[in-house]
Order: structure tokens, then C-alpha cells, then sequence
């Protein structure tokens, strides 16, 4: 390959980005035929003709910026010398036509999955502890690592024991209008397919958020929840006891679980992008944007996220939803967000970090252009508010922050079994509940990162695969790792980050 490449995404662009991994120097010849005026990073954009101040910075064919000053061909367009537009104006976007466009479907693919009851399907099959507040993370944490120990090893068929902790329960506005987001979420975290529906709640007692609300206890009453205030309990070891007991219950019922074949249409994969550079909306989120196609086509569902990361790209999304009902439901989320942020003082702009600036990414409009094409061209059927589950199959908007841990902890409410993550910076991200097939999206990071990427999108912009064979490389990646047939990195290395509830309410 010719390292004196610049990559030009579509004609109207006016800027192209530096292929080669180390950069170019100053006074390299490039591919369309003059030379830089000083050293380009990889990744980062160069002017491919002269630019007055005030016009306008194109990329994807939009406008990702406006030019601070006198750009001469050559030069490094970057965050120093350009100017962020406003977003889309929410009230002015039309509302869509009914979209009735017809896809081939894909039929005959399968991967061996846990089926649920409910008519779920798992692709682990995890014991799940939930807490009700806080104050009991530490026994959550204890029991967890003596279950793994003393009795994990007993029962073959359950894959992991799981702690799900979080930072909620009490100290807050149990019933201020906010409060629905956490709880829904812990709510239907509990119902994840990955938990067969055999989740166990420990409280302490005296929390505002009852265990009770947390589970279905219905006729198994006093089988899933332990409260470590119960004067029954003489010590320590004897909650201990106590909670060992009620696990082995749940443990005899999840070893009874066994994979067997399910369609497709049982897939229900999360979209995110963590740690992005400009590479991510020309390899990784193309490629996983043609596997959500393939999945939508094969009757499954697909959910992407992160508000901000969307916002500046909401123009084009509209057009695609389903009807004016799911167009208004995602123009809405937009405006709380807006409001959300307004509240505390911020914008949009805080999004894009130090990392994505280095990895090229200079502004939000630039990285919510790259981040959208994992969305793939699928008609938008749903939008869920944070916490929400999933209701139909197809391609859904699941409402979240852009922040990975809480957009992973959201999605897994959702009722995601497949996480896909694309990373252009790298990070080591990774939860214990479901399998996350980390993405990179070019091919420096990956071979760095050997073991810890498990999918090289990279290879597409050098031209060595196109997106569409790596989309459906990635499609049948993602079949293997429902199906137990391929462990992910982060699983491996038994790298997993705490869950990180979204919890806009007062506390007291």
C-alpha cells in the first residue's frame, strides 16, 4: 500500500485523512497530488484546497466545522483553527413518511443459546446477586468470591457468579420523577436473558428502595432475597449462611440449563464505541453498522445509543425511522438530553475527549458522524427511554449517556446478550453479565492490543478487506461468541467494570 495516502469519504469533502500509521512528515507528496505544509498525526485531517476563514469544514459529506482562519491546502485542520456549528435545530427537523421499505430477509443462520421461559434466549448462563442499596456491596462482593470458590465448581453447566452492585438505594429521592431511571434499571437488569430469570436480591433493611421492588418473587416467595437486618441472623457468618443457602437453590436450577439451537432472531446486540479516533467512522462502526443490517435482516434485534454522539447526526436519523410517532419519540430524547445538560451548565461540545482529539476526532458534529454508522441503513423501529427494555425486534434507539460504563450498564437493562464495542484508543471495557466483542478500528491498535481486541476493523482502510466482508465476518463472529464457541478477550483476562447507574434525580 502507498503510505502517502490520504482518505477522502465521500466528494463534497474537503478534507482527507492521514492513512499512514506514523504520520507524514512535512513536504510529503500525497495521493491527490500536492504536498503537506507540515507533519499530519495518523488519523487527523489535512485541507485538501485552500480554505477562507468562516467556510465550512466538510467530512462524510457534512459539515463538521467552520475554518477559524486562512487554511492553505496542506494544512492540519484540527481543533486549534476551526469553529464548532451549532447542532440540528430539533423543532425544524420533518417528520418522516411511513417507512415501508422491504429488506431481504437472511434465513437458515443459528447459534446455541440458553432459552428462557419468557422466551429470551442467553448466550451465558450467569447467577446474578443484586443489591437493593449500596451499604451491602462488600457483602455481595464477599459472598460472590466465596460462591466461586467453594461452590461454582459444582455445578458445570453455570458459567459465572456475578455481583451487581451499584450506588443506589437510599440517600435519595426515592420518589422524585427521575428516580423511575434507576430503578427500571435495576429492575430489568434482574431480567436479563443471561440470568435465566434466577437473579437474587441482598438489602440490608432500612433502604428506601425495598428488595421486593426489584425482583418477581411471586410464588416463590423468600427464595431470591436476604436482608442482612434480619434479627434471625447472629453474626456475620451466619448472613453469610443464610445467603449461600438461598444460592444453591438458584444454582441447582441453572445447572439444569443447556444450549440448543435458536434463530438468529433471538440476538440482541448492544452498539457502543468507546475510546474513538477518526478511524472509527470509516472501519469499525461501517463494519459493525453492516452486521446490525445482517442481524436485522435475520429477525434479531439491534440497539445503539449515547445521546450526545447522536445529537449531531439527528438530521439524518429522523428520516429513517419507522413512522412520525418514533420520529418524535427520538427528536424527544434529543431535547431532554439538551435540557439535562443545559441543568449543569455543559453542552454537547464536553464530549469529545483529550483521546478522541489525538486519535483525530476534532470535534462532536465530526465524532457523531462516525459514531452513527454503526447504526448501519436499517429502519429505526423503536426508542427506548434510559432504562427502558427492548420491545421490538429490529433496529431500536436505546436512549443513554455517551459514558461507556453507564451506556453498557442502560443496554444491559435493555436486554442486550451481545455487546458490540468499537475502539479506536483502546480501552480494556468489559462486563461480567454478557460477552463484549471489542472492535478496533485500526490495525496499529489491534496488533498492540493483540489480546485484548478481538476483531481487527482496521484492515479496511488499508484496503486489505472491504466493509461489507468484514461486516459479515463480524456477523458470524458475533454468532460464535452467543454460542459459546469463541471466548472474547475481556473474558479471558477476566476484565469487567462495575456497572454505572444513570440516576439524573436529587439526592437527600
Amino acid at each position: 500500500m502507498n503510505k502517502n495516502i490520504l482518505i477522502k469519504t465521500t466528494e463534497q469533502d474537503n478534507v482527507g485523512i492521514v492513512a499512514n500509521e506514523l504520520g507524514m512528515q512535512k513536504g510529503t507528496l500525497v495521493n491527490f497530488g500536492f504536498t503537506l505544509l507540515e507533519f499530519i498525526p495518523n488519523g487527523h485531517k489535512v485541507a485538501l484546497h485552500d480554505i477562507n476563514k468562516g467556510q465550512e469544514i466538510i467530512r462524510y459529506g457534512q459539515v463538521i466545522a467552520y475554518a477559524d482562519k486562512d487554511l492553505k491546502q496542506g494544512t492540519w485542520v484540527n481543533e486549534t483553527n476551526i469553529l464548532l456549528p451549532n447542532p440540528p435545530e430539533l423543532e425544524y427537523i420533518s417528520m418522516p413518511e411511513i417507512n415501508n421499505i422491504e429488506v431481504e430477509p437472511l434465513e437458515g443462520y443459528t447459534f446455541q443459546g440458553y432459552r428462557n421461559s419468557d422466551g429470551s434466549v442467553g448466550t451465558k448462563n450467569v447467577l446474578g446477586i443484586s443489591t437493593s442499596v449500596q451499604c451491602v456491596a462488600g457483602t455481595t462482593e464477599y459472598v460472590v468470591k466465596k460462591i466461586k470458590q467453594d461452590l461454582l465448581p459444582l455445578y458445570k453447566n453455570v458459567d459465572d457468579v456475578v455481583a451487581l452492585n451499584h450506588s443506589y438505594g437510599c440517600g435519595v429521592a426515592i420518589d422524585a420523577p427521575a428516580a423511575i431511571i434507576p430503578i427500571r434499571t435495576i429492575q430489568n437488569i434482574a431480567t436479563n436473558p443471561n440470568f435465566g430469570g434466577e437473579i437474587m436480591v441482598i438489602g440490608l433493611g432500612c433502604e428506601k428502595l425495598r428488595p421486593e421492588r426489584l425482583v418477581n418473587e411471586d410464588k416463590n416467595s423468600g427464595d431470591s432475597i436476604t436482608y442482612m437486618q434480619d434479627e434471625s441472623f447472629h453474626g456475620f457468618n451466619a448472613m453469610v449462611d443464610g445467603i449461600i443457602k438461598i444460592a444453591k437453590i438458584h444454582l441447582e436450577k441453572l445447572n439444569k440449563r443447556q444450549r440448543e439451537t435458536c434463530p438468529a432472531s433471538n440476538l440482541v446486540v448492544g452498539m457502543q464505541c468507546g475510546g474513538s479516533d477518526a478511524f472509527s467512522g470509516l472501519t469499525a462502526n461501517p463494519a459493525a453498522g453492516f452486521a446490525a443490517d445482517l442481524i436485522v435482516r435475520a429477525g434479531g434485534s439491534v440497539m445503539f445509543s449515547e445521546v450526545t454522539e447522536v445529537r449531531d447526526a439527528i438530521h439524518l436519523l429522523v428520516p429513517r425511522t419507522e413512522n412520525a410517532t418514533v420520529a418524535k419519540a427520538l427528536l424527544q430524547e434529543m431535547k431532554w438530553y439538551d435540557d439535562y445538560l443545559l441543568q449543569g451548565n455543559a453542552d454537547r461540545s464536553a464530549n469529545t475527549t483529550p483521546g478522541n482529539k489525538k486519535g483525530g476526532l476534532s470535534t462532536i458534529v465530526e465524532k457523531s458522524l462516525g459514531s452513527v454508522a454503526k447504526s448501519g441503513t436499517s429502519t429505526i423501529v423503536d426508542v427506548l427511554k434510559p432504562g427502558e427494555k427492548i420491545r421490538k425486534k429490529g433496529l431500536t434507539f436505546a436512549a443513554t449517556p455517551a459514558s461507556d460504563f453507564a451506556c453498557g450498564t442502560l443496554q444491559l437493562a435493555a436486554g442486550m446478550n451481545v455487546h458490540l464495542f468499537m475502539t479506536g484508543r483502546g480501552t480494556p471495557y468489559g462486563l461480567a453479565m454478557v460477552p463484549v466483542i471489542k472492535v478496533g478500528s485500526n490495525s496499529k491498535l489491534s496488533n498492540r492490543w493483540f489480546d485484548l481486541i478481538d476483531f481487527d476493523a482496521g484492515k479496511i482502510a488499508s484496503g486489505e478487506k472491504t466493509i461489507k466482508e468484514m461486516g459479515w465476518d463480524l456477523f458470524h463472529m458475533i454468532l460464535d461468541v452467543a454460542s459459546g464457541k469463541k471466548q472474547v478477550a475481556c473474558d479471558k483476562l477476566g476484565l469487567h467494570n462495575d456497572l454505572v447507574l444513570f440516576n439524573p434525580g436529587p439526592l437527600t
